[in-house]
């Protein structure tokens, strides 16, 4: 530990967030239990598609609001004031988006195609091995970025408020979340991402709560802060928060993310349209919430706090200083909860769809086409240790944690919407896309935008999501154009009604 709390007060700190972990457990164990005996690539991957409205909104939600948006987010909030929340609140949409446009779509595709997952239905729409080992790579690669941000945030949250070590807190809460998730699958994670959504809103309150307490009452905070920095109330606070910022930030945390994998899937497990349409209301209203509560938490933390972000040790720091500081002791490991909840429903999201990814995308599916059978008790075992291995892996990368956690989330989100936002929008509802035009935008359009990424090239200071979009774009188009058109039998099963 490092001292910051007697022992019996980090251990008090510690019992809630040990009694939620178990919770998360043992919902897997009995999802695994209830699952016995029914299709195991099914259940294990997409939940047997069964997910009800208030189940497919929360687990929507907690796998898009990782926890950048409860730690590096408001911490932004803080530095830069009501800037960021006008930029951040084009997120209020894209639950709405992603299962209205893909939605229905999605799941009637799926169901004739018997696809399991999103690269399923790549593979079926452009008759492409190729593009399919491509697209799995693709998520297997920026998954484990993204996962590692949620590892070494999770952990440095931890840290910050319990007083244990950053160590302890990637065994506790990262060790956890890969046993479960590797245990009950799709659905267990469905199941717990509900439980931490619901956790992530009873944080948000508790915090502002107790922040307006500590800060003597929003006119106070807010009268504070028209004297002292006034620069927050400016929507480009006097050059913190310029266009490009927000041009940029509205694609890469707004429009471009309908064609994030890990949330297309979630069209693929639900039951019904009334369950879809109920989804599609509750995650609109329920990441509104939390992305405005939020940020909003992190400006009104002037009234707690004094320095600027640097003096805390980063924006990263500043909602975990802001809890220790405003919270009663014995309601501090309470509030940890919720922000971890967005680290773990994260991780568990991507970590079963990266599973899925090379499992049945890749495995299975060459052990088919060469006629190779696999057992049931092979496909499982298989399964599971993938899921295993590739948490893991990541739990090792994050043992040595990066910085700006915000900015690895946002590089993995480019590279993610880069490869298949074209593919995806342009393959499910254009007739005209094809093969060429497919490969050519993930792979081309992927590769200059990491390259992009790599020399620090940008366009009138943007960020590098403009170029790799727009050459995504390009490349599609030329490639749908130049290349042979699809069969008649595929465009059939895509574009009859």
């Amino acid at each position: 530990m490092t001292g910051s709390f007697s022992a019996l007060t980090s251990l008090i700190l510690l019992l809630p967030l040990i009694l939620f972990m178990v919770l998360m457990v043992a919902i897997s164990v009995f999802v695994r239990h209830k699952q016995a005996g029914k299709n195991f690539v099914s259940s294990y991957f997409v939940g047997n598609r069964e997910l009800g409205g208030f189940v497919l909104a929360m687990t929507t939600v907690a796998t898009y609001s990782s926890v950048s948006s409860f730690v590096g987010g408001p911490g932004m909030a803080y530095q830069v004031g009501f800037g960021w929340i006008y930029m951040a609140v084009v997120q209020v949409t894209a639950i709405f988006l992603v299962l209205g446009i893909y939605g229905k779509r999605v799941a009637m595709l799926a169901r004739k195609l018997n696809a399991v997952t999103v690269v399923d239905i790549i593979r079926a729409r452009f008759q492409s091995d190729l593009l399919a080992a491509i697209a799995a790579f693709v998520i297997v690669l920026f998954f484990c970025g993204t996962m590692t941000a949620q590892f070494v945030g999770g952990a440095k949250l931890f840290a910050a408020v319990t007083g244990y070590s950053y160590e302890a807190g990637l065994i506790l809460f990262g060790l956890t979340v890969v046993i479960y998730t590797s245990i009950g699958g799709f659905r267990a994670v469905a199941l717990t991402d509900t439980c931490c959504a619901i956790m992530m809103m009873i944080g948000i309150v508790l915090l502002l709560k107790y922040v307006l307490q500590a800060g003597g009452g929003y006119e106070n905070i807010m009268t504070r802060l028209e004297v002292d920095n006034p620069e927050l109330f400016e929507p480009f606070s006097f050059g913190n928060m310029p266009w490009t910022i927000y041009f940029t930030q509205w694609l890469l945390v707004g429009i471009c993310t309908i064609a994030l994998p890990q949330s297309v899937v979630r069209g693929i497990s639900y039951k019904n349209t009334h369950g879809l349409h109920q989804a599609m209301l509750i995650g609109t209203v329920v990441v509104g919430f939390m992305n405005i509560g939020i940020n909003f938490t992190g400006i009104l933390a002037h009234g707690v706090l004094t320095g600027t972000a640097a003096e805390y040790g980063g924006v990263d720091n500043i909602i975990p200083t802001t809890i220790v500081m405003a919270m009663p002791i014995e309601l501090v490991g309470l509030a940890i909860i919720g922000p971890l909840a967005a680290s773990i429903s994260t991780i568990s999201g991507l970590l079963i769809v990266a599973s899925s990814a090379i499992v049945k995308d890749v495995y299975l599916h060459w052990s088919e086409k060469n006629n190779r059978t696999v057992s049931p008790a092979r496909v499982k075992a298989l399964s599971m240790a993938t899921t295993a291995l590739i948490g893991a892996a990541v739990f090792v990368i994050a043992l040595t944690p990066p910085s700006l956690i915000w900015l690895i989330n946002m590089f993995a989100f480019g590279g993610l919407e880069t490869a298949f936002f074209w593919t995806l929008l342009l393959g499910l509802f254009w007739r005209r896309a094809n093969k060429l035009g497919a490969l050519l935008s993930t792979a081309g359009g992927t590769i200059i935008y990491c390259a992009a990424q790599a020399s620090g090239f940008k366009i009138f200071d943007m960020h590098q999501i403009t170029i790799g979009i727009t050459c995504s774009l390009i490349l599609f188009v030329a490639g749908s154009y130049l290349g042979k058109r699809s069969d008649d039998a595929t465009l059939k099963i895509f574009f009859s009604q």
